[in-house]
């Protein structure tokens, strides 16, 4: 790609590898990865790749994504530790879009806040979180969220109050029109912080006795079917601890698909695949990807 990008900026790498940003692992290289040093950074390198019409895309702590083993055809703009800030007034937080949750949970808690224990263990970032309506052990996004700081398709900043956000299952309106999220209000409760620290400790503790966090991953590959359970499905199916090529089933957690043995993207691809044909095959049930798919 005939194309530069000041390194005023942010930091710019060029045909950087993906695999070294993702947390599955895998992926080829990009043409351009930038992580912007500001939200007035993020803004003008938009405003220059809009100009020359230049593909992009936005990612957080690129938790919950494959980029593809081609790579991805354009620039790709990483807000994790960018945009991060976190600050407090009264029971609200801001958090900036590339903070990550575990950071914000910590936050909460030693600010006496309580409200985002769920969110301790969830990997992913702010920005990642909005976009997905991240959620854990009965604890969701849209429950402690009050406002919404976004930058529309003409790169104005707006707000929209959680009751625009749109928010349902994995899904929020950032997946329904041109939106990037730059940082959440987020409105919660007075607490003890002992009490906090010890709640968010042990959802931590469930998830390493039950999730495969020794492995790469993005998380639930899956989302929850209505009336099922994707683990369960997949369990059902013969298919724990299941192996193709580097990639496979985890033993721990049937619901993860896990990078085994240096998987290429196409290997987890596969895998995913394969899982969906057999379950709707011995049970009529169609599992769709909670993990995004990005690149050529």
């Amino acid at each position: 790609m005939d194309f530069k990008i000041d390194n005023r900026l942010g930091d710019v790498f060029y045909n950087e590898p993906m695999k070294n940003h993702t947390s599955f692992k895998v992926g080829g290289n990009a043409d351009i990865l930038v992580m912007p040093k500001d939200e007035d950074s993020l803004i003008e390198i938009l405003k220059l790749l809009k100009e020359k019409d230049i593909k992009y895309y936005v990612l957080g702590n690129s938790t919950n994504v494959i980029v593809k083993d081609n790579g991805f055809d354009g620039v790709i703009i990483k807000l994790k530790d960018r945009l991060n800030d976190l600050s407090v007034d009264g029971n609200i937080i801001y958090a900036g879009a590339g903070a990550s949750m575990k950071d914000l949970s910590e936050f909460a808690c030693g600010n006496s806040l309580e409200g985002l224990e769920f969110a301790h263990g969830i990997p992913g970032s702010v920005g990642g979180a909005i976009v997905m309506n991240a959620g854990a052990y009965d604890g969701e996004t849209k429950f402690v969220v009050s406002k919404v700081r976004l930058l529309n398709s003409d790169l104005e900043i707006i707000e929209k109050p959680v009751e625009e956000m749109n928010f349902g299952y994995r899904h929020s309106l950032v997946q329904e029109e041109d939106l990037i999220v730059l940082g959440a209000y987020y409105k919660l409760k007075p607490g003890d912080k002992k009490i906090i620290k010890a709640k968010y400790e042990e959802f931590d503790k469930r998830r390493a006795d039950k999730q495969p966090l020794e492995l790469p991953s993005a998380g639930s590959t899956f989302k929850r079917p209505e009336g099922y359970f994707a683990g369960k499905l997949i369990d059902d199916s013969g298919l724990r601890g299941f192996t193709h090529k580097g990639a496979g089933i985890s033993e721990k957690h049937c619901g993860f698909v896990v990078n085994k043995d240096n998987a290429s993207a196409s290997d987890i691809l596969e895998t995913i695949e394969i899982v969906q044909k057999v379950v709707k095959d011995n049970f009529g049930v169609e599992l769709k990807r909670e993990v995004k798919i990005i690149g050529e």
